[in-house]
């Protein structure tokens, strides 16, 4: 959300990067000199983890100056992902809106509050079913649970992530990104 007077705020976020397999003196230098120098590097699971502290207008244009600057690095490194944690559990609601995992609970099978709780999105039958966190969001927001400022954020790291899958596999297979979004919008 931008601020009221246009002035910048700080957003804090990571981004998750594919393309340099090891952080070198080389890699730091040439993300520092593109503009990443507001983010902490490390390496995590074989991928290059930048945390940033950005200023900026709005959430959505801290994270995208943030890929712009990692792309015109030159380093060899793209942005796999705004790692934002967007599937959930019940316990992760719970924490994000402050509120015990038994009332989460309740919202969940309807027991408490105004009912039609989101279904979850995966591991339906594995008994640990994951929600995403932006149809929670609307869900809370809808009934004034959480600011409407915290679900436009998952909203805009949402859309980015799809973006940034949608050329991800574009690059991978550019016919088959067609042929099903051609059929998608058939339907």
């Amino acid at each position: 959300m931008k601020a009221s007077d246009g002035t910048e705020r700080e957003y804090d976020f990571a981004l998750i990067l594919s393309g340099v397999p090891e952080l070198t003196t080389d890699v730091e230098d040439g993300l520092f000199k593109a503009g990443c120098d507001d983010a902490t590097l490390s390496m995590q699971f074989g991928s290059l983890y930048m945390e940033f502290s950005r200023s900026a207008p709005s959430l959505k244009d801290a994270i995208l100056s943030a890929i712009r600057d990692v792309r015109k690095a030159g380093v060899g490194a793209d942005v796999w992902r705004v790692d934002s944690h967007d599937l959930v559990t019940p316990s992760e609601i719970a924490r994000r809106i402050g509120r015990t995992r038994q009332l989460v609970h309740q919202y969940i099978t309807g027991a408490r509050g105004p009912g039609r709780f989101p279904a979850p999105d995966c591991n339906l039958t594995e008994g640990q079913p994951l929600w995403a966190w932006c149809a929670v969001g609307a869900w809370l927001s809808k009934n004034d649970m959480i600011r409407p400022e915290t679900l436009r954020d998952a909203e805009i790291v949402a859309a980015i992530n799809n973006a940034l899958e949608r050329s991800h596999q574009r690059q991978r297979d550019p016919a088959l990104v067609d042929e099903i979004s051609r059929a998608v919008a058939a339907t």
